[in-house]
């Protein structure tokens, strides 16, 4: 803190240098991201490259290295999530120096433009109109000045500030100017403080990311359990060479290791897509998040409104001389540092000729009145109706409360003959005309909130700004027209009683930065998934605390820093938009995470069953590489980024699984059956391994025909095309030589064929039986999200992929999936 007064020259350059040197800077130690090396180790130390990282080197050493190919998949991973992540962090690094004011300092009796960041303890800053206060200080000198508090305290009328008064960091110059010293900097600073505490909490939850690090989680120990026995069976027949990679075969195919891959590129798809629109996703699971939103937590100021007001119109009072009223107005709003009342009046009347001001008293929001005595014609007083005149019994102020009960703002413009007895109100004053302001509403409000009631999500209007102001802009976008705004000055402490009242009303005014968290925590601890929407600092905790934070790209820079989403545009309209692409995520990972665990089930019953007879692997691993790859990885990059509008629903890992399991299942008995036939034959072992790799291609594709179900013309040349792939494999010598591969005459192929269509038709009875499965959702047409603007922001011709040079704008940070099991 300042324990002195700076003098009107500001600090000398050697009194700048001893506070940098003691530290006394208007910067703190914030990090917009990891460093590089934990980059590095986040996307290379996970259990997934652990995994197959072991087993590529057991290939590696002891077989062929044509079956390492699958430690392609496990450098890619690692690859894009680093590329990912280094890009985010030099965005946001880069965004925090843009973002940055700069401050006008007076250092040595000269002005001069510094850095934010520059200003040190007990420096003398200019402020002026559109001035963002860059630290908090005392006011030494001010000319009309007001600041709006409104990202801090959520009040929505500016101050009018007096010399001695405080100024906090992170407020607004609206009109006037001013000088103020720094009494308060870098970490202890007001609005840094609020920024730092919200940046301590979780990151976004991603239930597909907590579903694949739970299999993981299973699968390992798995691996721990049949690996050892698996080797140990076959060491004891076999060669070590033959042993391994018999053993690493089945093994490799329980790692779903295309699904982490995949999950990763369809998020960073969509935030591609979302960058295109004027969205800047800052977590990559928040894209999914708000596909899970079942309650929306807006911000009037700035959300539902422009943030402006606008003159509507004149209520002459029952038998008042109407002339002077106009002239009257037009003389009080002609101010050189007019603020956002007076400058509405201002835009529809005119300053009048002939009407000087000999006293004037300013607006003072403890006063809630302005005024200004013009000579001959008398003082005339602007204010609210409450504190110009105080008789409630009077038709003047009943008049006033119906239009303000209207969610107006209503002023009342008062005469009297008397002038000012200090700043009080002159004696003989009487009502003449009431002045009746509008919020500016956004024209696309209201088609936006439309949508969210259509989808099921639950809306709450949280403001600090008046109760009955905040009622009526929410009945105006067509918000809770059956209840009464509450007043958040009555809301109960108790978490539960907090719920109750949330329950069952939706608009709050006068609602504090403090009360707007524990709102989202009453609706989350009644199971609700919260979106928080907000521009101001006093938003920032609230946004952090709830499961998504949506910023608008006009607000705060403390807000956008800890908000998931930034809708840079500051439009809400945009919002439908990412509502419907998270949901084609959510949908599409759902759909294609049954190919991987289909896969993990297979491969998982063959390894037992090699455990339990020590036969040599059906499959080589280069053999699993082609069917993984023309079954799994390949059409479930094509299916992932196809529309897909089904609504979220809890279950992901649930409802998967359901599924898979008895599919891989059905799937390793038929290929193992079909191998112990080969293997009582003629056929040698190379031939037995094709015939068991050609039940499970076709086994494996009916299960990606079930996926793309219904078979439009573009799902069709997929399927197709992988079938052509596989036959090309089999059927040019050179892949056929470089895969192993031996065709058996057709009579010994064709048990294993019948085996085959057998189980493609107890799959198909699978699907139609097994409740509640991720495969017994039909695909649904895609949805148009509603837009004001009557442009197209669902999904794009091109299902969603936006051109790549978009990465060089719009990049986003990246959680890889397993980092907390490091």
């Amino acid at each position: 803190m300042a324990t002195t007064t700076t003098g009107p020259d500001g600090l000398t350059s050697a009194q700048v240098a001893e506070r940098v040197d003691r530290g006394q800077v208007n910067a703190a130690d914030e990090k917009t991201s990891r460093s590089f090396g934990e980059i590095a180790r986040a996307n290379v130390l996970t259990r997934f490259n652990a995994m197959l990282g072991v087993m590529l080197v057991l290939i590696l050493v002891f077989g062929s290295p044509v079956d390492g190919l699958f430690g392609i998949v496990l450098v890619l991973n690692a690859l894009i999530g680093i590329f990912q992540e280094v890009r985010a962090k030099r965005t946001l690094d880069r965004l925090a120096v843009l973002n940055a004011p700069r401050a006008r300092a007076v250092r040595d009796g000269a002005a001069v433009e510094i850095p934010v960041e520059a200003v040190v303890l007990d420096d003398l800053l200019d402020l002026t109109a559109g001035d963002q206060v860059p630290a908090d200080g005392m006011l030494q000198s001010v000319d009309g000045l007001e600041i709006d508090e409104s990202l801090l305290t959520g009040e929505s009328d500016a101050i009018v500030k007096q010399t001695g008064d405080q100024a906090l960091s992170g407020s607004i110059v609206v009109a006037g100017k001013g000088r103020m010293q720094a009494t308060a900097v870098g970490s202890d600073a007001y609005a840094r403080k609020l920024t730092s505490e919200a940046k301590a909490f979780m990151q976004t939850r991603s239930e597909i990311y907590d579903g694949i690090n739970r299999i993981l989680k299973y699968i390992t120990w798995a691996l721990l359990v049949i690996g050892p026995i698996l080797f140990l069976r076959q060491i004891s027949d076999h060669p070590i060479s033959e042993a391994v990679t018999n053993a690493v075969g089945p093994l490799v195919g329980m790692v779903p290791e295309g699904l982490v891959l995949l999950t990763s590129l369809t998020f960073l798809l969509a935030a591609v897509t979302l960058a295109h629109r004027k969205v800047l996703v800052q977590e990559l699971p928040a894209v999914e998040g708000l596909a899970r939103v079942d309650v929306v937590c807006l911000d009037k100021t700035g959300t539902l409104t422009e943030g402006t007001v606008a003159f509507e119109r004149l209520v002459a009072l029952e038998g008042v001389d109407q002339t002077h009223v106009e002239p009257a107005l037009g003389a009080l709003a002609d101010d050189e540092h007019p603020n956002a009342t007076a400058a509405a009046i201002g835009a529809r009347y005119m300053p009048p000729v002939g009407w000087e001001q000999t006293a004037a008293v300013p607006f003072s929001s403890a006063r809630k009145w302005s005024g200004a005595t013009f000579g001959d014609r008398g003082t005339w007083v602007l204010g609210a109706p409450e504190m110009v005149w105080p008789d409630a019994e009077h038709s003047a102020r009943h008049r006033s409360d119906e239009i303000a009960a209207t969610g107006s703002r209503v002023l009342m413009l008062a005469h009297s003959a008397s002038a000012f007895s200090g700043e009080s109100l002159p004696a003989g004053l009487e009502p003449v005309s009431l002045v009746v302001l509008e919020e500016q509403v956004r024209p696309d409000a209201a088609e936006t909130l439309a949508y969210f009631a259509q989808q099921g999500v639950q809306l709450k209007v949280i403001s600090g700004d008046n109760p009955r102001t905040v009622g009526a802009v929410a009945r105006r976008v067509g918000l809770a027209a059956d209840t009464e705004p509450f007043d958040a000055r009555m809301l109960p402490d108790d978490p539960n009683d907090l719920a109750e009242t949330l329950d069952t009303r939706s608009v709050f005014g006068r609602v504090t930065p403090q009360q707007k968290r524990a709102m989202v925590g009453a609706l989350q601890a009644r199971g609700h998934v919260v979106a928080m929407t907000g521009d101001g600092v006093n938003d920032a905790l609230a946004l952090k605390d709830a499961d998504i934070g949506v910023a608008m790209g006009s607000g705060a820079a403390a807000t956008r820093a800890v908000a998931q989403i930034v809708l840079l545009d500051g439009r809400f309209a945009t919002m439908p938009g990412v509502v419907a692409e998270g949901r084609r995520v959510i949908a599409n990972i759902e759909r294609v995470a049954n190919l991987f665990l289909t896969k993990t089930t297979y491969a998982s019953l063959i390894a037992v069953l090699l455990a339990i007879t020590a036969w040599a692997t059906p499959f080589l691993p280069r053999h699993l590489t082609v069917v993984s790859t023309l079954t799994i990885g390949v059409p479930a990059f094509f299916l992932a980024l196809m529309p897909n509008s089904r609504r979220y629903t809890p279950g992901f890992v649930r409802r998967v699984l359901r599924f898979a399991v008895p599919a891989g299942l059905l799937i390793g008995a038929c290929v193992f059956i079909t191998y112990a036939i080969a293997r009582s034959g003629d056929l040698t072992t190379t031939e037995a391994r094709t015939a068991s790799t050609i039940v499970l291609m076709i086994l494996a594709l009916y299960v990606l025909v079930l996926l793309a179900r219904p078979l439009n013309a573009y799902r069709t040349v997929l399927m197709v095309a992988m079938i052509v792939g596989f036959v090309a494999v089999l059927a040019i010598p050179w892949l056929r030589d470089f895969y192993d591969f031996d065709l058996p005459g057709f009579g010994d192929l064709v048990p294993g064929l019948v085996i085959a269509v057998v189980g493609c038709v107890a799959l198909e009875m699978l699907m139609r039986f097994v409740p509640d499965s991720a495969m017994s959702y039909p695909t649904e047409p895609p949805e148009e999200p509603v837009q004001a603007d009557g442009q197209d922001h669902g999904s794009d011709g091109d299902d969603g992929i936006a051109p790549t040079g978009l990465l060089e704008e719009h990049v986003v940070e990246v959680h890889p999936v397993d980092s907390g099991d490091q």
